[in-house]
């Protein structure tokens, strides 16, 4: 068990980046050659050791929001849990939007920790004509003229923020196209109401990372899948997307993710979500044990296909699923 720890500790630093603090007003892009994709900050190639993370204090629910406390507060916070992240090899985080860019730049330059800066894209809903729509539909002329304006704001707004990595579209959106009803058959099919959804709604993540690099080609835009599911479409409607990004959870191993993703669609491969249960509900205890036999494998997988090391040469890390029980 010793050895196994060590030898993902070893893995762990090998990919770290030989100086994470330098003052960022570097250019975060894609490099490309014959070993596969890199993620480079600068002229350095970063590998994500990222950690989905957010705050919730003890007795709060999802309408807190820690950027709406003091500064004294907020300071407090990041100072105790970006400690840490650090002291576990974390470089990067993953937050949504509503943080301000004051607070990114912080994390950044005391904790040397980037942040993948993530807009839900209707996800959960949104508001179109002063009306709540609970269930997106992105062909709507109105729902993709408001999802562009916010993309491009963000773009605008944090083009130029010390410690943003780059920006992420969505959370798993397609399967937030099966709310109509239980569809139990295999998927996808090409007259299936979900599937059209599917293409109208990857056509407007395209456009949008269209759009954000033209106004900020310094961050590269990835986009939030659950698993593979529609690659086949995101592979013919995404050309303009930078990286693609998957919550992935199929246990001890990714199988044929990375080699799918590198035959199908020819983008770096970034897992924005992955890992284990920590609490075993079943026998009512933490799952420590079983959680680090998972996630050390899962690790292991996203470590051996980056480029360079002989095997799909399209991984450039991931984000742990999650820091905290929000």
């Amino acid at each position: 068990m010793q050895q196994r720890y060590l030898s993902i500790l070893l893995i762990f630093l090998f990919f770290m980046p030989a100086n994470t603090a330098h003052a960022q007003s570097e250019r975060v892009s894609i490099a490309e050659d014959t070993d596969g994709f890199r993620l480079m900050v600068g002229q350095e190639p970063f590998m994500v050791n990222g950690m989905n993370w957010d705050y919730f204090p003890i007795g709060t629910n999802f309408n807190y929001s820690l950027w709406k406390q003091s500064d004294d507060i907020i300071r407090a916070a990041l100072s105790e849990e970006m400690a840490l992240l650090k002291n576990m090899g974390v470089n990067s985080v993953r937050m949504y939007t509503g943080v301000p860019a004051k607070w990114i730049t912080y994390i950044y330059e005391e904790f040397g920790i980037y942040t993948m800066l993530n807009h839900s894209f209707g996800r959960y809903g949104l508001t179109i004509n002063d009306g709540w729509v609970p269930n997106t539909e992105y062909s709507d002329p109105s729902t993709r003229e408001l999802l562009l304006s916010e993309a491009t704001a963000l773009a605008r707004e944090y083009q130029n923020t010390p410690g943003l990595l780059l920006y992420l579209l969505g959370n798993e959106n397609n399967y937030g196209l099966f709310w109509d009803g239980a569809e139990t058959e295999d998927i996808p099919i090409e007259d299936r109401k979900s599937t059209v959804r599917a293409r109208a709604m990857y056509k407007v993540m395209n456009e949008a990372a269209r759009q954000m690099k033209s106004l900020d080609p310094n961050h590269p835009v990835a986009i939030c899948n659950g698993d593979l599911l529609f690659l086949d479409i995101i592979a013919k409607e995404c050309p303009d997307v930078d990286i693609l990004g998957t919550n992935m959870y199929r246990g001890v191993s990714f199988g044929d993710a990375f080699e799918r993703v590198s035959k199908e669609y020819g983008k770096p491969f970034l897992f924005t979500e992955f890992g284990s249960d920590a609490f075993d509900a079943q026998a009512n205890q933490e799952a420590q044990q079983e959680q680090a036999y998972y996630m050390i494998n899962n690790w292991k997988e996203i470590y051996a296909n980056a480029a360079g090391l002989g095997k799909a040469g399209n991984s450039i890390g991931g984000y742990t699923f999650q820091f905290s029980d929000g």
